[in-house]
């Protein structure tokens, strides 16, 4: 599971946080991460993906 791949679209931005939502994930719980682990160019709607514990915008 460490080495998988998860993709996440974000959903808002609020200051130093970004909330992100699961691809997938039919509930409503989104995922707060800190703006600094993020790349710098996302924006609402940004599609990123998760790996090896970096967070990058997807293709």
């Amino acid at each position: 599971m460490l080495l998988d791949k998860i993709y996440y679209t974000v959903d808002s931005l609020e200051g130093d946080y970004a909330y992100l939502k699961k691809d997938g994930d039919v509930s409503d719980e989104t995922k707060c991460v800190a703006r600094a682990l993020l790349p710098p160019e996302i924006a609402e709607g940004s599609r990123l993906v998760y790996e090896m514990m970096e967070y990058s915008l997807s293709d």
